[in-house]
């Protein structure tokens, strides 16, 4: 158990290095282009995009941080497929059709709940930067004083 927990949280941390240097990178970005383009009617829409999508592929490049370190250690069974499981694991989504070697079956969880916690700070992101995108726009501001 105790080399499942340091294997999981080894890669959790890794996770959470790419992310919080995504998220440096995107708020950088934001703070210097984004609040420029608000008052564009295509702004706030160009802003959303663009700030998901680079989530989406942090989480896709976490994702398979995941499938490495779970081909390393040989967790998944003979013959299922590797990222499916992954992704199955790290979304929570759990269709329980494929299932890890009992020796490291406590990475699953560990998989889905750093997933979950890493979805939950990209969502407080997109979030904010919704509210600042809006807050920039100057038709915006206009209603909020009326």
């Amino acid at each position: 158990m105790l080399r499942q927990l340091l294997v999981g949280s080894g890669v959790s941390i890794c996770n959470i290095v790419i992310h919080a240097l995504v998220m440096t990178a995107l708020v950088w970005v934001l703070q210097s282009v984004g609040t420029k383009k608000a008052s564009h009617p295509a702004g706030l829409p160009s802003v959303m995009v663009a700030t998901v999508l680079v989530l989406m592929a942090a989480h896709v490049s976490e994702v398979f941080v995941w499938a490495l370190a779970y081909e390393i250690v040989d967790v998944v069974p003979a013959g299922a497929d590797l990222a499916y499981f992954v992704f199955v694991n790290y979304t929570t989504l759990g269709y329980g059709d494929i299932t890890p070697v009992a020796r490291w079956r406590l990475l699953g969880p560990m998989t889905a709940m750093n997933g979950v916690l890493l979805f939950g700070w990209s969502t407080a992101v997109i979030f904010q930067v919704l509210r600042r995108t809006m807050l920039a726009d100057p038709r915006v501001q206009e209603s909020i004083r009326k």
